[in-house]
């Protein structure tokens, strides 16, 4: 049930049994796709000796009859519209066709009338229409993310594009599992109850024949929830490997871009971290940023051993040994100076942004009661010169979604404090958020009061101690997936979609969170996969957020949501 290698055996299959010298041709979400589970050298060993956009290649006109074409793309009306073009006027000498998702009969027929000259081979759907950035986690990448956070009047089409894709997305997960699930979803999220019906709709009605797989004795669940219910995972500061790069760099596609933070040497300007391709990165993504900076300083002393060892060459054969693992030698060296370099400026940004001292409040707020003590903490911070304006803005917001009923004169002063200070804020951006996520939006038990059994374990925690202030948060994700391994999951919380119903335990779970996941909420998913709880859980969702993708989501909305002041 792991979704990279689903994906992986996908390309596998559509490379493998075209013989000779190929291009592979994608489309702007298709080259995502397979970024993250196939590296270029992978390709190259496919006789893949060229890898083209198919918008660029359409400005082309010169022949290369001498190539296979192999297309792999979404099954969007424009990318029909560009390989009707291209087969009109063939350039290739083959051309084999593969979808990523249901192809319609009438793109089928597009398709045949414009092959006059009968160049293509063969025409496949392969459901890999998910980006899988690791295992247990996948994104699709959705660039207008904040559709989410509106009501449907404000803009039905491009709501509709939004809940088409999403619907796309998870139907093809669950084709590349051969699975059909029981469907779920959060109660108070007009969205997730839109997606999960039209998706009972496609597997269920509309295709039901290709969701039909074998009978299993216990269907897989699919849990469609909304960001909404959980905003405080977003607004925080990370501090394991991972979601710290992510939260204070960027990740996109498995990729870190450097060149946002400084001036590099070429080859380390975009790093590959990647738990399939990088055994540091895998041992370590999870861990805390304490821990990586000691385990980094054993790699970089088993590297200098290596190194001085290389140096060593006295005969013919020390040389040949050296010329043979050269390859290795120049790889580890590579991923030595990539990790070096990632903890290197992530420690200049803590230090600079004095992220040590924010983020503990923010773990307070997240985590603790105690409003006086909050009030006083989150205003020193702001009255604090060295903390920037994005962390001043998520104090506050942090502040506002824990304690806008308790304490709404204190608000209004940190309101006015933020304004003041902060010549970036953006009016009304706090007020905007709880309007759309605040308590009475929420479905769960976000900060663990509402019910006992969440009072109760939350004072053992407090007792118990935590170990580390940085990393005591535990999105409302581990909740929610500590309810379903105890059958205790409440179906007036997240109700059923149609007659479908689960007794017992489902041993599969897809969370699927409408508005984005995070790099957080996958770790969660991933220890709670090695605890042997007896099911696995897969989380998915429209992006990957840090809170930088949040706030901007949350700006978006609230500036056409001003436009349409009338509806919102």
């Amino acid at each position: 049930m792991v979704l990279v290698s689903a994906v992986r055996d996908y390309v596998y299959r559509m490379l493998q049994d075209i013989s000779g010298m190929k291009v592979l041709i994608l489309d702007s979400q298709t080259v995502s796709i397979v970024s993250v589970v196939y590296s270029q050298s992978e390709l190259l060993q496919k006789e893949v000796f060229l890898v083209e956009l198919i918008d660029s290649i359409s400005k082309s006109k010169e022949s290369m009859s001498h190539l296979k074409a192999v297309y792999f793309l979404r099954p969007t009306s424009e990318n029909i519209q560009y390989m009707r073009r291209q087969l009109s006027n063939p350039r290739f000498g083959e051309y084999h066709l593969f979808f990523s998702n249901m192809l319609k009969d009438t793109q089928i027929h597009l398709l045949a009338d414009s092959d006059e000259q009968e160049v293509v081979q063969q025409v496949q759907e392969f459901y890999a229409d998910f980006i899988s950035v690791d295992p247990y986690h996948f994104t699709l990448n959705m660039p207008s993310n904040h559709y989410y956070i509106l009501p449907a009047v404000v803009d039905p089409s491009n709501l509709q594009h939004f809940c088409d894709r999403a619907v796309d997305g998870i139907g093809a997960v669950f084709l590349a599992l051969k699975r059909r699930p029981i469907i779920r979803y959060s109660r108070a999220s007009d969205i997730a109850k839109r997606i999960a019906h039209e998706t009972a709709k496609l597997m269920y009605q509309q295709e039901s024949g290709l969701f039909d797989f074998r009978r299993m004795e216990m269907s897989p669940l699919l849990l469609i929830v909304d960001r909404r219910d959980d905003p405080v995972t977003p607004l925080l500061n990370q501090w394991t490997y991972q979601a710290m790069v992510h939260e204070l760099i960027g990740i996109q596609d498995n990729k870190v871009d450097l060149r946002s933070i400084g001036k590099f040497p070429k080859d380390q300007q975009e790093v590959v971290l990647s738990s399939e391709q990088d055994a540091f990165f895998k041992a370590n993504m999870y861990e805390n940023f304490g821990d990586i900076g000691m385990n980094i300083k054993r790699m970089v002393d088993d590297f200098q051993q290596v190194a001085k060892s290389n140096q060593n060459i006295q005969t013919i054969e020390d040389m040949a040994k050296f010329v043979d693992n050269y390859p290795e030698y120049r790889k580890m060296h590579g991923n030595v100076s990539k990790h070096v370099t990632l903890v290197t400026e992530m420690s200049k940004i803590v230090e600079e942004r004095k992220l040590m001292l924010v983020s503990e409040t923010e773990q307070d707020l997240a985590c603790n009661g105690g409003q006086v003590a909050a009030f006083e903490a989150v205003t020193n911070l702001l009255n604090n010169e060295s903390v920037s304006d994005i962390d001043r803005l998520r104090l506050v917001m942090l502040y506002a979604l824990r304690y806008e009923k308790e304490s709404p004169v204190q608000l209004m002063q940190l309101f006015n404090k933020l304004a003041s200070r902060s010549a970036k804020y953006k009016p009304g951006l706090v007020q905007f958020l709880l309007k759309q996520a605040g308590a009475d939006k929420r479905t769960g038990d976000l900060y663990g009061n509402r019910d006992f059994l969440n009072i109760a374990r939350n004072m053992a925690r407090g007792l118990k101690g935590v170990e580390n202030v940085y990393t005591q948060h535990q999105p409302l994700l581990f909740q929610t997936m500590e309810s379903i391994i105890k059958g205790r999951l409440r179906d007036v919380d997240y109700p059923y979609v149609g007659n479908h119903f689960q007794q017992g335990r489902p041993q599969e779970v897809v969370i699927f969170i409408i508005g984005g996941t995070t790099y957080e909420e996958s770790r969660s998913v991933a220890q709670l996969n090695a605890s042997n709880s007896g099911i696995r859980f897969i989380i998915g969702g429209t992006a990957v957020l840090n809170s930088k993708r949040f706030l901007k989501d949350l700006e978006e909305a609230q500036g056409i949501a001003r436009s349409n002041a009338n509806v919102v």
